[in-house]
């Protein structure tokens, strides 16, 4: 049999075994993504650890602190600031950051947080103190650049990256909300006018532009109806005129008589007196074929002639 004082030995060995496996698996430390382990030993910074599997050496090493190394947000709460023409005003802001240095962030300073949320109050009072109420409400990129860069110097000491800052919400007192809303409802009202006044002028624009294109195009009706009618006396007279010249060549190429040309030359001054002057120059020529004429009726008609 197994005496007592064996299985003592037994009992103190298998806890022994087991207390260093289990002090050796608590110091067996894994790093997630991200983060990093600030660690001590004997009291002293010792290192930082990055992502992966390191074994921390017992009572000797210790965490002293892990550090998310992702981007973070702060949102502060309003804080108020007084704007150059004395304006109080309540703004919040936003603050992006991160830890570039584990070792600075641990050590730099005591509370990083209350550190940049204080600083960012009193750099923004700044600022402002600077500025009038409406450059204030209309100059928001200008502000969180300006605040960004001076965050960015200030904790660069203390490990920490500054990304970005925004101004969440400006509040302006109660009397001034209620001014820049009757403003924007005068400004408002002034623009509905103009457009108005400016519809107006169009169509009275368009009224006109139709009135003178109404006109242009009745003119033209007149001009192209006055062109056609010329044309049409035009193309009349031509074809008189061709007739006149046909009759005048067939005569030519007829080779007609004295007699016959006497009397077509009567006929002619017919057509002539025929008119309504009052006044007739007969030619000499004339005068003498008109007698011939009468003397060749008589004669036909068997008549004496007259003395």
């Amino acid at each position: 049999m197994i005496g007592i004082e064996t299985v003592v030995t037994m009992v103190v060995v298998i806890a022994l075994v087991a207390f260093i496996l289990a002090l050796i698996i608590s110091n067996i430390k894994i790093v997630p993504q991200a983060h990093a382990f600030v660690v001590e030993r004997l009291g002293a910074f010792h290192a930082a650890w990055g992502t992966g599997l390191h074994l921390k050496i017992p009572f000797i090493d210790r965490i002293a602190k892990k550090v998310s190394l992702k981007e973070q947000v702060l949102d502060f709460p309003p804080q108020p600031v007084i704007t150059k023409d004395n304006v109080t005003m309540q703004i919040d802001t936003v603050v992006y950051f991160q830890i570039t240095d584990p070792k600075l962030y641990a050590y730099g300073v005591e509370n990083p947080i209350s550190a940049i949320e204080n600083l960012s109050a009193t750099t923004l009072r700044n600022i402002i103190g600077e500025m009038e109420l409406d450059h204030t409400l209309t100059s928001r990129d200008l502000i969180n650049s300006k605040i960004r860069v001076i965050l960015d110097e200030a904790t660069d000491p203390w490990g920490i990256k500054v990304n970005r800052v925004e101004l969440k919400n400006i509040i302006p007192p109660r009397e001034i909300q209620d001014s820049m809303e009757k403003q924007m409802k005068a400004e408002r009202e002034r623009r509905a006018k103009i457009l108005d006044a400016e519809g107006e002028k169009r169509s009275a624009i368009l009224i006109a532009e139709g009135q003178k294109e109404s006109a242009v195009l009745k003119a033209e009706a007149v001009k192209e109806t006055k062109i056609r009618e010329a044309q049409g006396e035009a193309e009349a007279i031509l074809t008189v005129q061709k007739a006149r010249a046909e009759a005048v060549r067939l005569m030519n190429e007829a080779h007609p008589s004295q007699e016959v040309i006497a009397i077509k030359s009567l006929e002619a001054f017919e057509k002539a007196a025929d008119g309504k002057s009052t006044k007739i120059i007969i030619p000499s020529n004339i005068q003498g074929l008109a007698g011939l004429a009468v003397s060749l009726r008589e004669l036909v008609s068997g008549e004496e002639p007259k003395q």
